[in-house]
Formats: structure tokens, C-alpha cells, sequence
């Protein structure tokens, strides 16, 4: 059995954190919780569900990259949204990013997220 492999993309905010930002293990990538951090970790769009979902998907995108696939490997995505209200703000963005292919994926409504500002969280598993 091989050991996994830890994807990290190369942002500094997350040094700190005790996670790995993917792990791949066979042809099996998990992508942990992407929230609205640059890679220098300034929250990116507070309040705005358009840029914080713009953002996550660029975040999704780049660990996909970094591990040799694309969106089009992503075959599940849970998203959680601190206000369900504003899903089709957050759908919006995902459908740019995920076109006429997405993914099964569930969205539910969480009463916080890691750190102040953020409004959308989204993980995620590709099969590459």
C-alpha cells in the first residue's frame, strides 16, 4: 500500500494549521474546505457571495492543478453557506466554473465558518 500523498499548493496562511490542503491517495484526490483566502491569506470579497465563491473555485482549481487534473476531475462537492438566501448567488459562480459538467454535490446552511468574513466553504473529491 502506498502512502498518500499531501498536495500543498504553496500558500503560507495555512503553515500554521494542522490540515493538508488535499491529500491524494491512488487516483483518489480529497480536497479539504476551500473558504475565500488569497494565498497570502487575506479574506478575499467579505460579504460579497459572488467574490468569495469566485475565489474558492479559483482555490479548488489551483490544488486540482497542482495534482494534475482539472474542474472536469471533480466528481463531488458539498458546499456550505452561512445564508441559504443567497444560494443562487453562490450558483451563479459555481455554474461559471463548472459549466455544463458539475459534479454530485450537496449544499447545506452552517451557522459559521473557520474565520471571520467568510460566508462560503466548499470541499470537495476528483478521481484523476
Amino acid at each position: 500500500m502506498t502512502v498518500p500523498e499531501r498536495i500543498d499548493p504553496g500558500w503560507s496562511w495555512d503553515d500554521r494549521l494542522s490540515l493538508s490542503q488535499a491529500v491524494k491517495a491512488g487516483n483518489w484526490l480529497y480536497i479539504s474546505g476551500q473558504i475565500a483566502l488569497d494565498p497570502g491569506g487575506n479574506v478575499v470579497g467579505k460579504g460579497d457571495m459572488r467574490a468569495q465563491s469566485q475565489r474558492v473555485f479559483e482555490n479548488i482549481a489551483a490544488i486540482l492543478q497542482q495534482a494534475g487534473g482539472t474542474l472536469d476531475n471533480l466528481v463531488r462537492i458539498t458546499a456550505y453557506l452561512t445564508d441559504m438566501s443567497r444560494y443562487l448567488e453562490y450558483n451563479e459562480v459555481r455554474t461559471k466554473f463548472l459549466g455544463t459538467r458539475p459534479p454530485a454535490s450537496t449544499t447545506v446552511q452552517v451557522s459559521g465558518l473557520a474565520f471571520d468574513g467568510l460566508i462560503v466553504e466548499v470541499d470537495a473529491v476528483a478521481y484523476l
